[in-house]
């Protein structure tokens, strides 16, 4: 049997998806925090929440009952993490990650919100419907929610936060980042690199449910070198700025004071 590029596969699952207790201290709101410095961070300025294992990762909720997960690397890990935030009661996910600029546009230190994905990673594709249309060159191009996303937007604009928001690209290999492939995803309008946002996205339209991501950026791809800077001022400035909008934008959105209409 040929196995179908984006696959015809996909009905119901024959595991189910485990359901945790919802609990009244569980917000609509979830926060998956890929890095461990930044899920520290802000647990750290949370008045100290009890936490628990969620995985190989840490679990809490704050007292404006959002929940924050993390910390956690590669799109099947991201997903199931999701899956499990859902299954807790979550309708909004966001997402606070790195990622490697592949544009001029990006350098060290700035903030991108992805409006889209294009996926070169697997797991997305075990949630992509067989009819789905957003394809680049045999890629999928998978959406945040437009709303969420423009609502992100605002928030960081009234804080006063520089950002670009554009497409990103998936990987799994973070060491097979290679010339060939960055100018590939870059003429294909991929401004940052980084590895779980195609999968988060698939499986968050999957199961019906909202979710937006904010990157900072950790590095530089260029044509002929690579220039990392996970140990600048300019990284470490920008990864607080994130983390504060990041827990005021999923309060606020938590409170249901934002107009994601606007």
């Amino acid at each position: 049997m040929n196995y179908p590029a984006l696959s015809a596969l996909n009905s119901k699952s024959l595991i189910p998806v485990p359901r945790g207790r919802k609990s009244a201290n569980f917000g609509k709101v979830a926060v998956l925090v890929s890095s461990d410095q930044d899920f520290k961070n802000i647990r750290s300025n949370s008045l100290k929440p009890e936490s628990s294992s969620l995985y190989l990762s840490t679990f809490f909720t704050d007292k404006e009952k959002v929940s924050f997960a993390g910390p956690y690397i590669g799109a099947p890990y991201g997903v199931v993490l999701l899956e499990s935030m859902i299954a807790r009661g979550a309708s909004k996910i966001l997402v606070l990650g790195w990622c490697g600029a592949v544009s001029d546009k990006l350098k060290t230190g700035d903030l991108i919100i992805p409006s889209a994905a294009i996926s070169d990673e697997g797991t997305s594709r075990n949630y992509v419907e067989e009819n789905y249309k957003g394809v680049c060159d045999d890629f999928p191009v998978i959406n945040p929610s437009a709303s969420l996303v423009r609502a992100f937007g605002n928030q960081l604009g009234s804080m006063d936060l520089k950002f670009t928001k554009g497409k990103i690209w998936t990987t799994d290999a973070i060491y097979r980042e290679t010339p060939e492939k960055v100018e590939f995803f870059r003429d294909k309008g991929a401004f940052a690199v980084e590895m779980e946002c195609s999968a988060l996205f698939a499986a968050a339209h999957y199961r019906n449910i909202e979710i937006a991501a904010l990157l900072v950026v950790s590095d530089e791809l260029k044509p002929t070198e690579w220039i990392p800077g996970f140990h600048t001022k300019e990284f470490k400035e920008a990864r607080k700025k994130a983390c504060k909008a990041i827990v005021e934008f999923a309060t606020e959105l938590n409170q249901g004071e934002l107009n994601q209409e606007e």
